[in-house]
């Protein structure tokens, strides 16, 4: 099985009807290596937390929207930035389970790649420069959002993507009060 012709390969991390895809920031010169990636993962939202080192025209060119949510290496992000994302989740929630209402939109969590022969739902893409620290900070707040416990979230995604997360994002995220106002967003 072709594992990637990328240095560093991919994670999937999937939850219920959430699915990302974390990985290392290409550039200009290993884009379209990445883009083959992205599209075999359905990805229709590509989030950039770090600085860009690409151009954002190829991935439009292929139906990738790119949504910049720089914050600094190492750290938590600003409320700013949250505020993005959860927004970006709401769009994506809503756009994934009308695309793919026929999956039920449960499921367990999952670190499989795209499948054989079935349909990958939409994912969304998200990179820092190294997948390590940034991009895993934000998947765990949607996984937190979606009702998991914090330190779970940080588990589950370290299961998928070793080495994730360093000491300081995760006294951040142990400490992060869901955004939701009372009722649940279901994702």
């Amino acid at each position: 099985m072709d594992r990637s012709s990328l240095p560093n390969p991919p994670s999937v991390v999937e939850s219920g009807r959430l699915r990302f895809l974390i990985f290392d920031a290409p550039n200009d010169e290993n884009l379209p290596i990445y883009i083959h990636e992205l599209k075999k993962h359905n990805v229709k939202h590509l989030v950039r937390a770090c600085d860009p080192t690409y151009s954002t025209e190829p991935l439009r060119r292929e139906g990738i929207d790119v949504h910049d949510m720089p914050f600094p290496d190492g750290g938590a992000p600003s409320d700013g930035v949250i505020d993005s994302w959860l927004k970006l989740l709401t769009v994506y929630t809503k756009s994934s389970s009308s695309s793919s209402s026929d999956d039920g939109g449960g499921g367990s969590a999952s670190s499989s790649g795209s499948g054989s022969g079935s349909k990958v739902k939409d994912t969304i893409g998200i990179h820092c420069v190294a997948g390590l620290g940034r991009a895993p900070v934000l998947v765990a707040i949607a996984l937190i959002e979606s009702g998991m416990p914090p330190l779970q979230a940080v588990d589950f995604i370290r299961d998928k993507r070793r080495g994730s997360i360093n000491m300081r994002q995760l006294q951040f995220l142990k400490t992060y009060k869901s955004k939701k106002k009372g009722s649940c967003i279901v994702m």
